[in-house]
């Protein structure tokens, strides 16, 4: 009677158990960082539209007035409380200046981030071409991600945190 009673039991023995937790460990382990690459990849995707936005208001700042114009001058800031990048116009050494001091004040357009400096027409531009970029870190690592778009609307990643 005793030895009928264990033969009608149901449910999973101990092996059984570990070795579904272990296939599911397997698949979280492949799983976990594509999906924080994907996470990071739509988090570009803020710097590429906002960049969209300011060629934009170039461009119509440009047939109003003859000239490329500041962040404010253009009317144009970034919107939201969490901003993933900065943005910067009218400077050629951008990354360096912001990796050794991040607001530059006096050399260039800056907005975004812990600071935004009230600027005029941005040094080193000139009336038919400007430089805007965006620099962010998308991930916990600590390299950078950088963007710029040109007056052309060549929009070039110059250095990418989503594939380091």
């Amino acid at each position: 009677m005793l030895s009928k009673l264990r033969k009608n039991r149901k449910g999973f023995t101990l092996i059984e158990l570990m070795i579904v937790v272990a296939i599911i460990g397997i698949l979280a382990a492949i799983a976990i960082p594509n999906f924080l690459r994907f996470q990071a990849k739509s988090k570009q995707s803020e710097a590429k539209t906002n960049l969209g936005g300011i060629f934009t208001g170039q461009t119509a700042y440009l047939g109003e007035k003859d000239l490329y114009g500041t962040f404010a001058q253009i009317a144009w800031a970034p919107i939201g409380t969490t901003q993933r990048y900065t943005y910067y116009s009218g400077y050629n050494n951008a990354l360096t200046d912001f990796v050794a001091a991040p607001a530059p004040i006096g050399k260039t357009d800056w907005v975004g981030g812990s600071y935004t400096p009230a600027q005029t027409q941005p040094s080193g531009t000139t009336p038919g071409m400007f430089t805007v970029g965006a620099i962010g870190n998308v991930d916990t690592d600590t390299t950078l991600d950088v963007w710029t778009i040109t007056e052309s609307k060549a929009l070039v990643n110059q250095l990418d945190d989503v594939a380091q």
